[in-house]
């Protein structure tokens, strides 16, 4: 089966055709285009970014259609994210995949962006599928879920405030550095000392059991403010400029400390083995090599973590047409009222509770 997928839930608009069954799937093309004018604002502008997909999307569509060597005679589903994200944005992608399938009489099917990014490390590493435990770190989310098969999943934590990505874009724009912060922050941070400042690990402390409700969950607001008062206190004595990479360091090295740790500790109460990581985070070199060392000194060598590679790791179509594979292949359709939604819960879900066990 081949399916086009779309995908224009913020600022990059991207379109992909995927091949293959509901187990296994390849990329046959992925086209992301990214709008650079965002960067003037040091952050995503949401009716800016509606306007730049209504000019891109076609343009983007024919290009992963050519580069799939793929007439639309050929494509038997058009799968597009429908939610979460900025609705304005979402409906442009929404409304034209609507169109497109209507025009070639096939499915069209609307995917949850962060089921696509269950499904992405999926397209590069063969192993990366149920049963593991994801963390699915964005700019916009941070969830830990336990996914015992694909369709079937249990939320066990979020954020309470910034997301993960969030929060490196604000301790990235404290710092002097450019948006989108986190490659920014990852950077400058290979040069810090991390003797020279530490900050506390967020609702972390070896206190908490499963069932507390901070076990799981993250808040990364009061980390950001411990970055916001040491570099006031730096600018104060005339020294940011050379404590700029040991602040990058110090916040960074918080971050994956806890996300490692809620992380693997999902793992152990599940009994899984692998930990498959998502979005836009996933990508930080520091945080994968943290949770491989972590999940390994609790499960020995054969525990593996997948990460995506950085055109997976970003918004991208190829997720949402992977997943779309699995949905079409269990029957499922949109209909004509398919519409777009800033948020939605996550499908497949069993339980929102954490692990007891």
């Amino acid at each position: 089966m081949r399916v086009l997928g779309i995908e224009t839930s913020c600022d990059e608009t991207s379109a992909a055709v995927v091949e293959g069954d509901a187990t296994r799937a390849t990329a046959r093309s992925l086209v992301i285009l990214s709008q650079d004018v965002h960067h003037v604002f040091g952050g995503v502008v949401p009716e800016i970014a509606a306007r730049q997909h209504l000019t891109a999307l076609a343009p983007v569509v024919r290009r992963a259609m050519e580069d799939a060597a793929c007439a639309p005679a050929e494509l038997e589903g058009v799968a597009v994210t429908h939610a979460p994200g900025l609705v304005g944005a979402l409906l442009v992608g929404v409304s034209f995949a609507k169109g497109l399938a209507a025009s070639l009489g096939v499915p069209v099917i609307g995917i949850h962006h962060m089921e696509g990014h269950l499904f992405a490390t999926s397209l590069e590493h063969e192993r990366a599928v149920p049963p593991f435990a994801a963390l699915l770190v964005s700019g916009g989310h941070t969830l830990l879920v336990d996914v015992a098969a694909w369709g079937e999943c249990r939320l066990l934590g979020a954020t309470r405030d910034d997301a993960a990505g969030e929060a490196f874009d604000k301790v990235a724009k404290l710092l002097g550095l450019p948006y989108p912060g986190g490659p920014h922050v990852e950077r400058l941070a290979r040069d810090g000392d991390p003797a020279h400042v530490r900050f506390a690990r967020p609702m972390l402390h070896g206190g908490q059991q499963p069932g507390d409700r901070d076990y799981y969950d993250v808040s990364f607001s009061g980390l950001k403010t411990a970055v916001l008062h040491a570099v006031r206190d730096a600018e104060r004595r005339g020294a940011l400029d050379a404590e700029r990479a040991h602040l990058a360091r110090a916040f960074q090295d918080a971050l994956v400390e806890t996300l490692v740790e809620k992380a693997v500790r999902a793992a152990l109460a599940f009994g899984r083995r692998r930990v498959v990581l998502g979005g836009g985070v996933a990508c930080n070199r520091a945080l994968v090599v943290a949770m491989t060392q972590r999940l390994r000194e609790q499960l020995g060598d054969g525990a593996e973590v997948f990460a995506p590679g950085v055109r997976l790791a970003t918004d991208n179509a190829a997720m949402i047409a992977r997943t779309a594979l699995f949905r079409l292949g269990r029957g499922e359709r949109s209909d004509a009222t398919l519409n777009a939604y800033a948020t939605r819960p996550l499908p497949g879900l069993v339980s929102t509770a954490g692990a007891t066990a």
